[in-house]
């Protein structure tokens, strides 16, 4: 059964950094794309990153690129984000997810974790 454990949440400053770990089962972390959305209230879930097993490559929405940097530890079976220059635009909950084919759309990814909040505050 997929699994993945979000953590690292919490509440930051304008400007603060945070960094979010997601801890995924092996044969989850196998997936072709691993990346991170993101979902404010009101709003629609949204892409921020993700990460293609292989080569690392990344792809990053245009509204963090520049500011957060996603990476994979194969070792650990985790992913990363690490988000500097937050802003409150950046609250939400975070989730991290995983899926067999590159795209930035949420039901092109099959498995997901349970989210972790992240607070901006102005």
């Amino acid at each position: 059964q997929a699994q993945l454990v979000e953590s690292g949440g919490g509440l930051v400053q304008a400007g603060g950094s945070l960094r979010l770990s997601c801890a995924a089962s092996g044969e989850t972390f196998s997936s072709y794309v691993m990346g991170w959305f993101r979902q404010a209230p009101g709003k629609e879930r949204e892409f921020v990153a993700s990460i293609v097993r292989g080569f690392g490559t990344t792809f990053y929405a245009d509204s963090v690129k520049g500011r957060f940097t996603i990476s994979r530890d194969n070792a650990k079976n985790s992913i990363y984000l690490q988000m500097n220059s937050l802003n409150p635009e950046d609250t939400g909950v975070y989730y991290c997810a995983a899926g067999g084919k590159l795209s930035r759309r949420p039901d092109d990814f099959g498995s997901w974790g349970q989210g972790t909040q992240v607070t901006v505050s102005s």
